[in-house]
């Protein structure tokens, strides 16, 4: 009676879901700020933590394309949004970010009953309960997804746009601020997809 008490429990416990989402590209100066949701049960979260699944910043560009199959295979559902560099010049970051989270949240299937958000600022939009975990990725296994999700859809569009853009070094740089992407700026100018907000803050328009 007591093993089957234990086996009802665990099943239980299999089947609770912890929601977890984060962003990527808030500090680039070109291209979108990207934002994933992923759903896991208890299990798959055991699974994808033996799998590697930590915070995208501590895995390779490699090990991260490895795992994406993986997380949304064992993902119980699963939403990408972005927000682009004309609304992030329009609306500021934050907004912006908030906006790409939503967009990621309206694509899961179910609204959760409860979301935990990587960093200290609460998602203001979200009508419903969240929870905010500095530096979450490292320690809730859903964030870490969340946070692999996104970085992988970001830097996969950011490849596609640098054989667009390739004096500008995206494919490398990945839209970020390096020394060579603000030197080709100073020589070239600036494109529709650089964000004319923070390039201002540095005085490069």
């Amino acid at each position: 009676m007591q093993e089957k008490k234990e086996e009802d429990l665990q099943q239980v416990l299999n089947k609770i879901s912890q929601v977890g989402i984060d962003e990527v590209g808030k500090g680039a100066i070109f291209g979108p700020v990207f934002s994933a949701v992923v759903v896991l049960t208890e299990e798959n979260k055991l699974n994808l933590k033996k799998l590697g699944v930590k915070d995208s910043k501590q895995l390779t560009p490699k090990k991260r394309k490895l795992l994406l199959p993986k997380i949304l295979l064992l993902s119980s559902d699963y939403g990408i949004g972005q927000s682009s560099a004309k609304e992030i010049d329009k609306f500021g970051i934050r907004v912006a970010t908030e906006l790409s989270m939503i967009r990621a949240l309206k694509k899961l299937k179910e609204k959760p009953s409860e979301l935990i958000i990587d960093g200290p600022l609460l998602l203001r939009p979200w009508k419903g309960i969240q929870k905010n975990i500095v530096s979450g990725d490292s320690k809730f296994t859903a964030i870490a997804s969340a946070s692999i999700v996104a970085k992988v859809s970001r830097d996969n569009l950011m490849e596609r746009l640098g054989e667009k853009y390739s004096e500008y070094l995206i494919s490398k740089n990945k839209g970020y601020g390096t020394r060579e992407h603000l030197l080709v700026i100073k020589k070239n100018g600036i494109t529709n997809l650089h964000r004319k907000s923070f390039l201002k803050k540095s005085n490069l328009l």
